[in-house]
């Protein structure tokens, strides 16, 4: 199968490339299958596309490109809801926001996005830790890189 997006042109998946998403992602309620794809020559981003909308597609990233010791606790309902077995299933993904100046490019790791990669399902948490936050800069100078990996 194949989707046209508006971004990344034509875009070839199987079936079983499909994630599920039983209630949406948040502002996106009615989209629920998705695909994930790397972004040519870059390994840094990749693309979590509607395959419903041909015009929404969320450029993600992993946290652990952004703060080392990023870490989440799944609850046991998240884990039931997503059929996952053990944590070598789970991606975690983070959304960003693109922009002109690579400075002002950054990353919402207060939602991250789980995806079960074996049985294709995935959610979007929303995060109540002031430790991240929604806007957080994705290239910083070494000097704040390495406060946050204390």
């Amino acid at each position: 199968m194949k989707i046209d997006t508006k971004y990344h042109g034509i875009v070839e998946y199987k079936t079983e490339d499909i994630i599920e998403f039983t209630k949406g992602v948040p502002g996106f309620n009615e989209l629920k299958k998705f695909i994930h794809f790397p972004i040519k020559d870059n390994e840094m981003f990749s693309v979590l596309h509607s395959i419903e909308d041909s015009e929404v597609g969320f450029i993600v990233t992993s946290p652990f490109n952004v703060i080392n010791n990023y870490e989440i606790k799944l609850d046991d309902e998240i884990i039931k809801r997503l059929n996952i077995e053990k944590e070598s299933d789970v991606l975690v993904v983070n959304t960003v926001t693109l922009n002109s100046k690579i400075e002002n490019i950054t990353v919402n790791m207060c939602a991250p996005i789980i995806i079960n990669i074996e049985k294709k399902l995935g959610e979007q948490l929303i995060l109540n830790n002031p430790k991240y936050i929604v806007k957080q800069p994705l290239f910083k100078g070494e000097e704040g890189r390495s406060e946050e990996r204390r």
